[in-house]
């Protein structure tokens, strides 16, 4: 038999016990699927993963060397095991622990080891800041680059180019140093030929930029797409996804979410900006050893990660820590939480001395309202909050639907084509709107602002009949034309915003979520909010404003109502609560407005929770069919292990290696022959009493090893997984012992275990499978992916649906 066949195969779907990946042509070559075992090692932890040989009287192999090349790493699209990897974990500390008291130089190694944690959290805060302020500030620039240019510098936006200029605070966007594109060429920025050449250019530089961004992303890193935080939840529920948090996703991402910003498609970069500093993480945990060779380590890497991009994103290092605790983390041990409020503190800190927008924060669309408001106020509140979860749940459904028809037509062939098109809509609507034709971020600040006496926006264009006021306290007006004008606009904007996101977000360019759902939600609340003010200024002596709206004074916040509303929506469409309140209250730095927060949370959440229990990003992993076993979710069905277990009542009987009587041929074939991961280990075909579990890979690396370096092992040689070598004739060849490669304490459950246990136990280990037993006989086996298929079908939903192991 040829040494290498066995491993010239390719991952086929299967329908006996261990479902494998099904991906055209990819080699088996140590390869290790989802259903590996978890092995936590007897006798010493994962040093007897290991190879080399010596030859007895007894003429036998035993690999108990040095550990082969290969061992320990996963394949791409396998899921790792935690228990090893925490194993292996405990294992390393025990050592270097125990090194420590020998000598000098093996106590700095302990220290260094135990302050590397808070090096690394140190360094991604600092490069994840960096970042953040690099995006931020060409973001800025190249926005207003599609309306103009600065003469006095071209690499200077709009309000940088005017902060030198003797204009008037109310002219100060009309300085002379900064020039439309009809000034620039036509030399005069009046008329219709005006108007048409600027808008011409402004449509050429959305086309532009958003072209260039989905030819980048197509040609050098297609994972730097969508917004990355499904990918980043199943990620770090331990699923492996080669390259997707490697530099070239972090450079083109970087990039690309400049240019798709800057096109003024309804996007945003606080998603992105996640995967940007879970990028930055898992690169620098390659300077670390403990984070390079350690997957479940370096998982809590990027969990402090993901807060440090949230943190960097809305200027909320505490909102970031509840983000990454709440949404994005699977394992969330003490001093992750400690480590990832260092690491978000650090990026925020380091956003805040680059300063991007020039006013000292670190968002553009900061806010204070000082205004108190009325326990009345609840009751737009919570309609804010029913809006926001109507129009998640629907964001939701119509977005998912457009996916799966980009995935299964041939629609999805297109992607530059698609972002071309989207693009043009986009920017053809949005020109004639002021409210559209602005950045989304400059939009919400906008909408959050409250009006003052030097505001000159048309949303502050109110009847100043007053006499006098105190500080910026000004008492509600009558609203002025520039105010209806601003109304019908910002329906009209509302509009486009709710229906074009639903094309955008899923496209072949970096794309977040968070804020067109802020947009869509502020411009709503603040709509709602003038609706309020003018009410109790025309109606202040109706019975629900009687008691606290008395004439002339400030009763209503227009932009508090904005702030709720793009809260109900983020809500509505992420199903965040806790992290989401905060992040708010951060962003507006007042802390009286918790209350309203978390009752349009809350009534959001519930709202749409009722329509559709899953929010948009587990809804798009689930489309992706990753396999993510969702820790929240209660599994409330009476089925048993048996109901699930593989092989079914039709299926061929489970393939099995018996302990000391199958020879390497016979071996070599099961391998041929089967795609499994892992095969159990029975005392006999007979009895089916089991032993352990061994890894197809380990079984490959081990007798390929003994093949090329020992003498005497032949396809006839018996392999065997006991101390003691069977008797066998005298002259039979060399026996291979291989026990150090198998796993003597597999997880197993009874045949009779409830499912409800079973589901436990995956969720709460981190494990791949587990093998059923019936009074000590081996039954079958249950891997990651029958359980989600069972609960796939338990759901009604379509359980091939579920793609990976």
């Amino acid at each position: 038999m040829d040494q290498k066949g066995y491993r010239r195969g390719s991952f086929q779907s299967s329908t006996s016990d261990e479902d494998m990946l099904e991906i055209a042509g990819a080699s088996l070559d140590f390869s290790m699927a989802d259903d590996d075992p978890p092995l936590e090692r007897e006798m010493g932890g994962f040093t007897s993963y290991n190879g080399g040989g010596m030859n007895g009287a007894s003429k036998m192999m035993d690999f108990l060397e040095e550990p082969l090349p290969g061992v320990g790493t996963y394949e791409d699209f396998n899921t790792i095991d935690w228990v090893r990897e925490k194993s292996r974990d405990r294992d390393r500390h025990r050592e270097i622990t125990s090194k420590s008291k020998e000598s000098t130089w093996a106590l700095i190694h302990s220290v260094s080891d135990a302050f590397s944690g808070w090096l690394l959290m140190l360094f991604v805060g600092l490069l994840a800041g960096s970042l953040a302020g690099l995006i931020d500030i060409s973001a800025h620039w190249m926005t207003d680059l599609k309306e103009g240019v600065c003469l006095a510098g071209f690499w200077f936006n709009h309000e940088h180019c005017c902060w030198k200029s003797n204009t008037t605070f109310t002219d100060r966007d009309k300085c002379p140093e900064w020039m439309s594109w009809s000034q620039l060429i036509i030399g005069h920025g009046e008329g219709a030929f005006a108007y048409i050449l600027n808008y011409f250019m402004y449509v050429i530089w959305a086309l532009l930029f958003s072209l260039l961004a989905v030819l980048l992303v197509k040609g050098f890193a297609p994972y730097a797409c969508g917004s990355g935080i499904p990918e980043i939840k199943t990620i770090l529920s331990g699923f492996i996804i080669r390259g997707y948090l490697g530099k070239w996703t972090l450079i083109i991402k970087t990039i690309t979410l400049v240019l798709a910003v800057s096109s003024g498609l309804s996007l945003g970069k606080e998603g992105p900006l996640v995967h940007v500093a879970c990028c930055c993480g898992n690169i620098l945990c390659h300077l670390f050893t403990k984070y390079r060779k350690n997957e479940a380590k370096r998982r809590e890497v990027l969990s402090a990660a993901a807060a440090a991009g949230v943190s960097v994103a809305f200027g909320a290092p505490i909102g970031g820590v509840l983000f990454s605790l709440e949404e994005v983390s699977y394992y969330f041990p003490l001093k992750t939480l400690w480590r990832s409020f260092f690491a978000a503190l650090v990026a925020a800190f380091t956003l805040r001395s680059i300063n991007p927008f020039g006013n000292s924060r670190l968002v553009l669309f900061y806010v204070e309202f000082h205004m108190p408001w009325h326990l009345l106020e609840l009751v737009p509140f919570i309609l804010l909050g029913i809006f926001g979860g109507l129009w998640g749940a629907f964001f939701i459904r119509s977005n998912i639907a457009w996916c799966r028809r980009r995935k299964t037509t041939k629609l999805g062939k297109y992607p530059v084509l698609e972002v071309f098109v989207v693009t043009a809509i986009t920017a053809i609507l949005a020109f004639p709107n002021e409210y559209t034709r602005m950045s989304t971020s400059e939009l919400i600040s906008e909408l959050f602002n409250d009006c003052g006496i030097l505001d000159s926006s048309k949303l502050c264009e109110y009847v100043n009949d007053f006499n006098s006021t105190k500080g910026d306290d000004l008492p509600d007006r009558a609203a002025g034309p520039g105010v209806y004008t601003a109304m019908w606009q910002l329906a009209l904007a509302l509009i486009m915003k709710v229906f074009i996101t639903i094309f955008t977000f899923g496209m072949k360019v970096p794309s977040g979520l968070f804020i067109p759902s802020m947009a869509v939600g502020a411009i709503a609340g603040r709509l709602l909010g003038v609706a309020m003010e003018q009410l109790a200024f025309y109606h202040h002596d109706w019975i629900i404003f009687s008691g606290w709206c008395s004439q002339g004074a400030d009763c209503i916040t227009p932009g508090l109502y904005a702030m709720v509303g793009a809260a109900a929506c983020l809500g509505g469409v992420t199903r965040m609560t806790v992290s989401l309140v905060v992040i708010m209250f951060e962003l507006t730095g007042g802390l009286e407005y918790i209350v309203p927060l978390m009752a349009a949370a809350m009534t959001s959440k519930w709202v749409a929770d009722a329509i559709g229990r899953e929010g948009i990003y587990d809804a798009h992993i689930r489309l992706n069919g990753y396999p993510f076993l969702e820790a929240k979710e209660e599994f409330s069905h009476k089925t048993l292990a048996m109901d699930v277990m593989r092989p079914r009542r039709n299926d061929p009987p489970l393939t099995v290696i018996t302990q000391d009587s199958m020879t390497v041929e016979d071996i070599e074939t099961i391998i041929n022959e089967t795609t499994y991961s892992g095969y159990p280990v029975v005392v006999s075909r007979e009895s089916q009493r089991l032993v352990g579990f061994v890894l197809r890979r380990d079984l490959i690396i081990s007798i390929e090893n003994a093949r090329k370096k020992q003498d005497g092992i032949v396809s006839t040689s018996i392999i065997y997984f006991t101390d003691h070598s069977p008797p066998l004739p005298p002259s039979s060849p060399s026996m291979l012992k291989l026990r150090s490669i198998l796993d003597l304490s597999p997880f197993t459950v009874t045949d009779q275990t409830p499912m409800e246990i079973v589901v436990d136990i995956f969720r709460k280990l981190g494990l791949r499978q587990c093998l059923v037993t019936h009074n000590g006989k081996l039954l079958g086996i249950i891997t990651k992916k029958d359980v989600l298929k069972h609960i796939a079908q338990l759901a009604n939903q379509d359980p091939d649906s579920i793609l990976f192991n």
